[in-house]
């Protein structure tokens, strides 16, 4: 069982990252998967082929539940709102399940949102072999701590000295809120150079596993709507994420019998 987030600045390519781990995972036969897209502006269902169309999404279930009667003032999140998403804004697939925060429709913050997802990750993730959460851009939700344990950090980087920046300030927040986790890596997005990893690791003083390859097929799917799980094996951003994940050493089984 392990949990896996993917943060960065906004337009870096996290969705896209998790999307692809989940078709690496799922054609190494690791499952069962759980992924959670933790960002209000939501898109990782379309990148895997989900449609919500008759799922709510947690936002949706809270302002449902305030419409119902009352604030949710001294009851916990996890109380009113856990049967209900168990119920109604889990995705249950043959590959994978989901989980979406979503957007919230209504005037106020998404704390309360929020905390009902930090309450339901601890009772989902142990019927899962991999737990995969797609963070929103930038720090805020660092500090709230959607999870205080996580095996593998991976940052995603976009072509900017901003990126940099970014990530020695989510780092310092991890380490300030004792957030406990095993490894913090650096990949680039598809436009981050190459030839820049060796600049990330000295700037920030991380481990630099590779970036995502450039990929038209992958911007047409994107454009059409189309799920990246659909994506040939043959393709080079699918290939170089392929890479980057056995460089952080989730080579399965499988893989390891076929080497030997």
């Amino acid at each position: 069982m392990k949990i896996i987030v993917t943060v960065g600045r906004g337009g870096s390519g996290k969705t896209c990252f998790v999307a692809l781990m989940t078709k690496y995972f799922i054609d190494t036969g690791e499952r069962p998967l759980l992924l959670v897209d933790a960002d209000p502006d939501q898109n990782l269902n379309e990148m895997v082929g989900v449609n919500l169309e008759d799922i709510k999404t947690i936002s949706e279930l809270y302002c449902e539940l305030m419409e119902e009667g009352g604030t949710l003032t001294g009851i916990t999140p996890r109380k009113r709102m856990e049967s209900k998403i168990w119920e109604k804004s889990l995705y249950e697939g043959d590959l994978f399940d989901l989980l979406t925060l979503g957007t919230k429709w209504t005037e106020g913050c998404y704390c309360m949102p929020n905390a009902a997802l930090k309450a339901m990750i601890p009772s989902l993730i142990n019927n899962y072999k991999y737990t995969l959460i797609d963070s929103p851009a930038g720090l805020e939700h660092l500090n709230r701590k959607i999870t205080s344990k996580i095996n593998d950090i991976f940052d995603v980087l976009d072509f900017s000295k901003k990126a940099f920046q970014h990530v020695i300030r989510a780092h310092r927040i991890i380490e300030e809120l004792d957030i406990d986790y095993e490894n913090f890596y650096l990949i680039g997005g598809r436009e981050f150079p190459e030839n820049l990893g060796e600049r990330a690791e000295k700037e920030t003083g991380l481990k630099y596993l590779g970036n995502i390859a450039w990929d038209d097929s992958v911007r047409e799917h994107i454009l059409m709507g189309e799920s990246l799980l659909n994506l040939s094996s043959k393709s080079s951003a699918y290939i170089s994420v392929k890479k980057i994940m056995e460089k952080a050493g989730y080579t399965s089984l499988k893989q390891l019998l076929s080497i030997e």
